[in-house]
């Protein structure tokens, strides 16, 4: 792993994989944030990225001239009843264009560099947290999209990640009383997962009580079956 783009770096999760990149001897971490930070470590270079902005990620893409892992980590997450359209597209425009727009940017780099997309998700993209619907429907959408991107760049030598995360201790689900992972501990498990190959990541208790038999499993095995029709 020698140079790392971190979305949503500003906290949580984002802080986490920062810091843990560099534990793991990253040469390099770009560390997007919408509010201006520094770091001590000189490997650390902040950029001002919001992922629904298209402007800042071309320039981003410019400056970054090689890349061996994206983390599509940015998110946001909202209570919500599904009564509000406009915030059913916000979810969309960050957790799931927002991915998109990333990959698509950084593509020649990740393909030069037979490199890793890490898209981290949520165990809600499996199934519907009624508290957060709109979330939960993002992240699904989410979770489909780096399902074809898996198959779409695997000929391209580009391995694609799903980070299925379960409740973490982070601001963005600071009201749910439920026992919590530390960020550290996710972000920790994610890069591990990516080291060993997984395609999906369980980085926490909660959801590591999916990971038996997944990878056998009814739905491993429909994606597996579909990508290869991409070459029949």
């Amino acid at each position: 792993m020698h140079t790392v783009l971190i979305t949503g770096t500003n906290r949580g999760i984002g802080h986490a994989l920062v810091e843990e990149a560099l534990r793991q001897g990253a040469e390099h971490v770009y560390a997007g944030t919408r509010v201006p930070l520094t770091h001590k470590d000189r490997r650390v270079t902040y950029l001002e990225l919001d992922v629904t902005d298209q402007t800042q990620i071309e320039a981003a893409a410019k400056t970054i001239e090689s890349l061996d892992v994206l983390v599509n980590n940015a998110g946001f997450a909202a209570y919500d009843d599904l009564g509000d359209r406009a915030l059913l597209e916000r979810h969309l425009a960050v957790n799931l264009f927002g991915p998109h727009a990333l990959t698509t940017a950084f593509l020649p780099q990740l393909v030069e560099a037979r490199g890793a997309i890490v898209n981290v998700l949520s165990v809600a993209a499996l199934a519907s947290l009624p508290m957060i619907p709109a979330y939960s429907i993002s992240k699904a959408a989410a979770f489909s999209l780096t399902q074809a991107q898996r198959a779409l760049l695997a000929p391209q030598g580009v391995r694609v990640h799903a980070v299925l995360t379960g409740p973490t201790d982070t601001e963005m689900s600071r009201d749910l009383d439920v026992p919590k992972a530390s960020p550290e501990s996710v972000a920790r498990a994610i890069f591990d997962g990516v080291s060993a190959g997984d395609e999906e990541i369980f980085p926490d208790p909660l959801s590591a009580q999916l990971a038996p038999g997944w990878a056998t499993g009814a739905v491993k095995q429909l994606e597996r079956q579909n990508a290869a029709l991409l070459s029949a």
